[in-house]
């Protein structure tokens, strides 16, 4: 039952016509009336007694018509022409700008069978046309068919906004799993896998560019010793410690590093020359170095350090990855044999 209206209330069958007759909300069809003349509203009211699938709404006043349709949500709107105050035109207008009501049925309800008024009724929007006091038959089908079309409407865009809620809540999923799936879940850098997958990228574009491609391997130094005397949760944070100050020592947006196995870094570095590649390494050594995590049991010094290995190569097939690891593997070994808290190059031989 509407509240808005001062002057709406629920209408019985044998009581005089008020300026708001109302039946069961939970029907199928939802009328509200619009017209000044309470002896049109209990004529329309009685057209419709008898449906069980109708609920009848009546407003009297033009000025508040508006806020009715907004609060009793009618399926379909009886708006009459001639009114007091505004007119059916206007309202007819206000009803299409108002979101709330723009896409709710209109038939307009007129005295008169003039194509000229029909003209302008239409032209504003409205979904059909009849002249009261209308045939039963015909009033109830054309409220029936408006109300059917505009549930159809309105519960297909409901399913649309849903589908695009569900299409944005998996694409945020999808992103999420991509996330989890490409990074490391304790260090929170790439991963192996992103590793193979991204170096594969950048050296397919490296041949196409014709541009020489650098990768560094790294290695905790005595990293078993350290796990094993400062317990698992030390050797982890000590991962963590060591990816983070490694991927803020690497700053060129194409640069990236990884996990590479274990206590292992990769840092795949497009573009790089030997200077530049050099440059690179020794920051990377100095970093850690700096960062001062204590490891007694290291020979190398009384902190935690890494040893690295740097290769460089010029792509010239598709097919040759695998080299450019394993000249990175062979530098890192050399660093590790000469003393570690260091970093070795393997660069390509010339011819």
């Amino acid at each position: 039952m509407l509240t808005i209206l001062r002057d709406i209330k629920v209408m019985k069958n044998n009581t005089d016509p008020g300026d708001a007759i109302s039946s069961d909300d939970s029907q199928d069809s939802c009328v509200l009336l619009v017209d000044d003349q309470p002896i049109v509203a209990e004529a329309i009211r009685r057209i419709l007694a008898d449906q069980k699938d109708i609920v009848f709404h009546y407003c009297r006043d033009s000025d508040k018509a508006v806020n009715a349709v907004i609060e009793c949500n009618p399926t379909v709107i009886l708006q009459d022409l001639v009114m007091p105050d505004t007119d059916g035109m206007t309202l007819l207008s206000q009803y299409r700008a108002n979101p709330k009501t723009s896409s709710i049925p209109v038939i307009v309800l007129s005295t008169k069978e003039d194509p000229e008024i029909k003209k302008d009724a239409f032209e504003r929007d409205a979904s059909d046309y009849l002249v009261k006091i209308p045939d039963k038959i015909e009033l109830i089908a054309r409220i029936h068919a408006h109300s059917r079309s505009y549930l159809a409407h309105k519960q297909r865009d409901e399913a649309i906004v849903a589908l695009k809620k569900l299409q944005e809540e998996l694409e945020e999923k999808n992103a999420e799993l991509a996330r989890l799936s490409a990074y490391d879940g304790l260090t929170d850098i790439y991963n192996r896998r992103s590793f193979d997958e991204l170096l594969q990228k950048e050296w397919i574009r490296s041949v196409r560019e014709e541009t020489a491609i650098a990768l560094v391997l790294i290695d905790i130094d005595h990293f078993k010793l350290f796990n094993d005397n400062y317990g698992h949760q030390g050797g982890d944070d000590c991962l963590k410690k060591v990816a983070c100050k490694l991927a803020e020592t690497v700053k060129r947006p194409a640069d990236f590093v990884a996990r590479y196995g274990g206590e292992e870094f990769a840092v795949v570095l497009p573009e790089t020359d030997l200077e530049g590649a050099a440059e690179i390494a020794e920051k990377l050594c100095a970093s850690i170095e700096g960062l001062g995590i204590q490891h007694e049991f290291s020979s190398a010094a009384d902190c935690v350090t890494i040893s690295a290995g740097v290769s460089i190569i010029k792509p010239k097939t598709k097919d040759m990855a695998a080299q450019l690891i394993e000249d990175a593997d062979k530098a890192l070994y050399l660093a590790k044999e000469s003393g570690r808290n260091q970093y070795k190059i393997y660069s390509e031989p010339e011819g």
